[in-house]
């Protein structure tokens, strides 16, 4: 009972905090002004992570204190990232910054033994990382994903509801492991980001802000690393795969036009997928249950051969690499021509 009252003052401070933005978003400076990457053609409140994040931080701090004394490098690695965040929302930092942080909340995890020792086990043999590499790969990891998820939030309501898909396939692991970080972390961020969502739903009326999509990332990787105590390595890459597919494959068309990497643009999955029906809330919805059908995957391969699941996950990775290409449409209205 105690935990359910727990979770129930995180929604209704969550539900405040959206009501709060709408109101008060233009005179504190929370606006996104619509820019040449900008799907939405108004300002719109934005930093609504800010309160969704902090919502959990704070019923923590007033009702449940041993628990976050328990876990304290856990929620001080995410608050860190969640600092930037705000930073961000609130001044418009550098990436390099932000890396700074999302640093020391990594070597703050590490040296609390929390971080990626091993890939798994191939052919027998266990693929343990050199104790020297075990932090930089770690924070190699956590740097990606953070900025991975962060990219989803293109569309309204997407990076929320991808990333209760995932949320809710790690409450699923803890609850069968009886593992309490898995089960609480999980549940704490599915509570507060249904008031979002039901901001964040298209239209939106609020967005979450790099306060909102560095802390989801943080919190998904966290519960990754925690979850592989119990599964396969290689099964995860299924739980969290979207945002993975995406910025694998983006990265790879830059390449291969010999251009950076790193440079922005309107190229992701889910641009092109809305450019097919030009519809924001079907587009969300099929990327929703993509993620719900990779999760699901990973939940039934979770204790099968990490080489089987790998070699599964490389072949989605080039099916989606030829399906999401760009150049398709050109090459017909080429033909055409």
């Amino acid at each position: 009972m105690y935990k359910v009252l727990v979770l129930i003052s995180i929604f209704l401070l969550s539900l405040i905090g959206m009501y709060v933005l709408t109101k008060f978003a233009y005179k504190i400076g929370l606006m996104d002004v619509p820019n040449e990457r900008s799907m939405h053609k108004k300002a719109v409140p934005r930093g609504a992570g800010i309160f969704f994040v902090l919502s959990i931080f704070l019923v923590l701090l007033l009702f449940d204190l041993e628990y976050l004394k328990t876990y304290y490098y856990i929620y001080l690695s995410i608050a860190i990232v969640f600092i930037v965040g705000v930073w961000d929302d609130l001044k418009s930092i550098s990436p390099k910054m932000k890396f700074i942080f999302i640093f020391f909340a990594t070597l703050l995890l590490y040296v609390n033994d929390f971080a990626i020792y091993s890939l798994g086990t191939y052919f027998g043999y266990e693929l343990l990382l050199p104790s020297w590499f075990v932090l930089p790969f770690t924070f190699f990891a956590i740097a990606g994903y953070t900025n991975a998820l962060n990219l989803m939030d293109g569309l309204d309501g997407l990076a929320a509801s991808i990333s209760m898909v995932m949320f809710i396939t790690f409450f699923a692991i803890g609850y069968e492991h009886h593992d309490t970080l898995l089960m609480t972390l999980s549940s704490f961020f599915i509570i507060t980001l249904i008031p979002f969502l039901w901001f964040n739903w298209n239209p939106a009326k609020v967005f979450m802000g790099d306060s909102g999509s560095l802390s989801l990332g943080m919190a998904i990787v966290i519960l990754t690393i925690q979850a592989v105590e119990y599964i396969t390595p290689a099964s995860v890459l299924f739980i969290i795969a979207m945002p993975l597919l995406d910025t694998f494959i983006v990265m790879t068309r830059r390449i291969q036009r010999h251009i950076s990497p790193f440079k922005a643009d309107k190229n992701h999955m889910h641009h092109f997928l809305f450019k097919v029906k030009e519809d924001v809330r079907y587009t969300v919805i099929i990327f929703t249950l993509m993620q719900a059908v990779f999760s699901i995957i990973g939940y039934q391969v979770r204790e099968e051969n990490n080489l089987l699941s790998l070699m599964l996950f490389l072949l989605l990775f080039y099916l989606f690499l030829n399906l999401f290409d760009q150049r398709i449409k050109l090459r017909k209205r080429g033909e055409k021509k």
